[in-house]
Protein backbone atom coordinates (compact mmCIF):
# COMPACT_ATOMS: atom_id res chain seq x y z
CA UNK A 1 0.00 0.00 0.00
CA UNK A 2 1.49 3.41 -1.22
CA UNK A 3 1.46 6.28 1.51
CA UNK A 4 2.11 9.73 1.90
CA UNK A 5 2.10 12.51 4.96
CA UNK A 6 -0.41 15.18 6.06
CA UNK A 7 2.24 16.99 8.12
CA UNK A 8 4.36 14.54 9.00
CA UNK A 9 1.96 12.06 9.83
CA UNK A 10 1.86 9.18 7.27
CA UNK A 11 -1.38 8.48 5.51
CA UNK A 12 -2.58 5.61 3.84
CA UNK A 13 -3.42 5.35 0.21
CA UNK A 14 -5.87 3.02 -0.82
CA UNK A 15 -6.62 1.30 -4.42
CA UNK A 16 -4.49 -0.11 -7.34
CA UNK A 17 -0.80 0.73 -7.48
CA UNK A 18 -0.38 2.21 -10.76
CA UNK A 19 3.60 2.71 -11.56
CA UNK A 20 5.78 3.84 -14.47
CA UNK A 21 5.36 1.87 -17.51
CA UNK A 22 1.71 0.47 -16.51
CA UNK A 23 -1.36 1.40 -19.06
CA UNK A 24 -3.27 4.16 -17.38
CA UNK A 25 -6.35 3.13 -16.41
CA UNK A 26 -9.02 5.31 -18.20
CA UNK A 27 -11.72 6.31 -15.62
CA UNK A 28 -14.68 9.08 -16.13
CA UNK A 29 -14.44 12.06 -14.02
CA UNK A 30 -17.10 14.84 -13.58
CA UNK A 31 -16.19 18.79 -15.39
CA UNK A 32 -17.28 21.90 -13.97
CA UNK A 33 -20.34 21.94 -16.32
CA UNK A 34 -21.13 18.45 -15.23
CA UNK A 35 -20.41 16.76 -18.21
CA UNK A 36 -18.49 13.45 -18.23
CA UNK A 37 -14.69 13.71 -18.93
CA UNK A 38 -12.43 10.66 -20.04
CA UNK A 39 -9.00 10.26 -18.76
CA UNK A 40 -6.30 7.94 -19.22
CA UNK A 41 -5.86 5.45 -21.85
CA UNK A 42 -4.65 6.33 -25.30
CA UNK A 43 -5.01 9.55 -26.64
CA UNK A 44 -4.57 11.77 -29.42
CA UNK A 45 -2.37 14.15 -27.14
CA UNK A 46 0.09 13.43 -23.77
CA UNK A 47 -1.73 14.28 -20.73
CA UNK A 48 -0.99 15.37 -17.47
CA UNK A 49 -3.14 14.25 -14.74
CA UNK A 50 -3.07 17.01 -11.76
CA UNK A 51 -4.38 15.55 -8.87
CA UNK A 52 -5.11 17.45 -5.31
CA UNK A 53 -6.80 16.89 -2.38
CA UNK A 54 -9.24 19.74 -2.97
CA UNK A 55 -8.87 23.11 -4.81
CA UNK A 56 -10.32 25.32 -1.84
CA UNK A 57 -6.92 24.98 0.14
CA UNK A 58 -3.73 27.42 -0.69
CA UNK A 59 -1.67 24.77 -2.14
CA UNK A 60 -3.87 23.38 -4.64
CA UNK A 61 -4.91 26.66 -5.66
CA UNK A 62 -1.35 27.77 -6.19
CA UNK A 63 -0.28 24.08 -8.05
CA UNK A 64 -3.76 24.75 -10.11
CA UNK A 65 -2.63 28.18 -10.83
CA UNK A 66 0.96 27.25 -12.04
CA UNK A 67 -0.17 24.62 -14.23
CA UNK A 68 -2.51 26.88 -15.80
CA UNK A 69 0.21 29.85 -16.33
CA UNK A 70 2.55 27.19 -18.01
CA UNK A 71 0.21 26.06 -20.23
CA UNK A 72 1.82 27.53 -23.11
CA UNK A 73 5.09 25.60 -22.17
CA UNK A 74 3.61 22.27 -22.62
CA UNK A 75 2.54 22.52 -26.10
CA UNK A 76 -0.17 20.16 -27.03
CA UNK A 77 -0.63 18.76 -23.34
CA UNK A 78 -3.82 17.98 -22.54
CA UNK A 79 -4.09 18.85 -18.73
CA UNK A 80 -6.91 17.84 -16.02
CA UNK A 81 -6.94 18.66 -12.29
CA UNK A 82 -8.62 16.19 -10.02
CA UNK A 83 -10.06 16.78 -7.03
CA UNK A 84 -13.02 15.33 -5.03
CA UNK A 85 -14.35 19.03 -4.99
CA UNK A 86 -17.88 19.45 -5.90
CA UNK A 87 -17.90 20.82 -9.69
CA UNK A 88 -19.82 23.53 -8.54
CA UNK A 89 -16.97 24.77 -6.18
CA UNK A 90 -14.74 23.97 -9.01
CA UNK A 91 -16.59 26.20 -11.47
CA UNK A 92 -16.60 29.33 -8.65
CA UNK A 93 -12.80 28.46 -8.55
CA UNK A 94 -12.43 28.59 -11.80
CA UNK A 95 -13.90 31.88 -12.66
CA UNK A 96 -12.77 33.67 -9.78
CA UNK A 97 -8.84 32.91 -10.41
CA UNK A 98 -9.35 33.04 -14.51
CA UNK A 99 -8.15 29.01 -14.79
CA UNK A 100 -9.38 28.89 -18.37
CA UNK A 101 -6.60 26.85 -20.06
CA UNK A 102 -6.79 23.52 -18.44
CA UNK A 103 -9.63 20.75 -17.54
CA UNK A 104 -10.91 20.80 -14.01
CA UNK A 105 -12.93 17.56 -12.75
CA UNK A 106 -14.27 15.76 -9.80
CA UNK A 107 -14.36 12.77 -8.72
CA UNK A 108 -16.82 12.55 -6.38
CA UNK A 109 -18.96 10.12 -7.64
CA UNK A 110 -17.79 7.17 -7.44
CA UNK A 111 -14.00 7.65 -6.55
CA UNK A 112 -12.80 5.99 -9.71
CA UNK A 113 -10.13 8.16 -10.60
CA UNK A 114 -8.83 7.89 -6.78
CA UNK A 115 -9.25 3.72 -6.55
CA UNK A 116 -7.86 3.06 -10.04
CA UNK A 117 -4.76 5.06 -9.74
CA UNK A 118 -4.36 4.46 -5.70
CA UNK A 119 -4.45 7.49 -4.32
CA UNK A 120 -7.63 7.45 -2.59
CA UNK A 121 -6.84 8.51 1.18
CA UNK A 122 -7.53 5.68 3.20
CA UNK A 123 -7.13 7.12 7.07
CA UNK A 124 -6.49 10.54 8.60
CA UNK A 125 -8.44 13.64 8.54
CA UNK A 126 -8.32 13.85 4.74
CA UNK A 127 -9.96 9.67 4.47
CA UNK A 128 -12.10 9.67 1.25
CA UNK A 129 -10.18 12.96 -0.94
CA UNK A 130 -7.42 12.32 -3.53
CA UNK A 131 -3.39 12.54 -2.13
CA UNK A 132 -1.27 14.85 -3.95
CA UNK A 133 0.07 13.51 -7.20
CA UNK A 134 0.90 13.62 -10.66
CA UNK A 135 0.83 11.04 -13.79
CA UNK A 136 1.86 11.76 -17.27
CA UNK A 137 1.19 9.54 -19.61
CA UNK A 138 1.74 9.54 -22.92
CA UNK A 139 -0.86 9.00 -26.34
CA UNK A 140 -0.21 5.28 -26.01
CA UNK A 141 -1.93 5.74 -22.25
CA UNK A 142 1.29 4.53 -20.74
CA UNK A 143 2.49 6.47 -17.48
CA UNK A 144 5.48 8.08 -18.36
CA UNK A 145 6.26 9.90 -14.90
CA UNK A 146 4.51 9.30 -11.36
CA UNK A 147 4.80 11.45 -8.45
CA UNK A 148 3.23 11.04 -5.41
CA UNK A 149 3.78 13.98 -3.55
CA UNK A 150 5.74 12.97 -0.27
CA UNK A 151 3.90 15.63 2.20
CA UNK A 152 0.32 16.74 1.01
CA UNK A 153 0.64 19.69 1.83
CA UNK A 154 3.79 20.00 -0.25
CA UNK A 155 4.12 21.02 -4.17
CA UNK A 156 4.87 18.66 -6.78
CA UNK A 157 8.46 18.92 -8.58
CA UNK A 158 7.43 21.56 -11.36
CA UNK A 159 10.93 20.89 -12.70
CA UNK A 160 10.29 16.73 -12.76
CA UNK A 161 6.99 17.17 -14.55
CA UNK A 162 8.33 19.52 -17.23
CA UNK A 163 11.13 17.29 -18.21
CA UNK A 164 8.27 14.31 -17.81
CA UNK A 165 6.50 15.89 -20.51
CA UNK A 166 9.47 16.59 -22.68
CA UNK A 167 10.26 12.95 -23.25
CA UNK A 168 6.47 11.79 -22.74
Amino acid sequence: MATTKLKGNLVNLSGNDVNIGDKAPEVTLIGTDLTEVKVGGESDKTQLLVIVPSLDTDVCATETRTFNKQISMFGTVDIIVASMDLPFASKRFCSTEGIDDLTVTSDYVDKELGKAYGVLIADGVLKGLLARAIFVINEEGIVTYKEIVEEITSEPNYDKVVEAIKDA
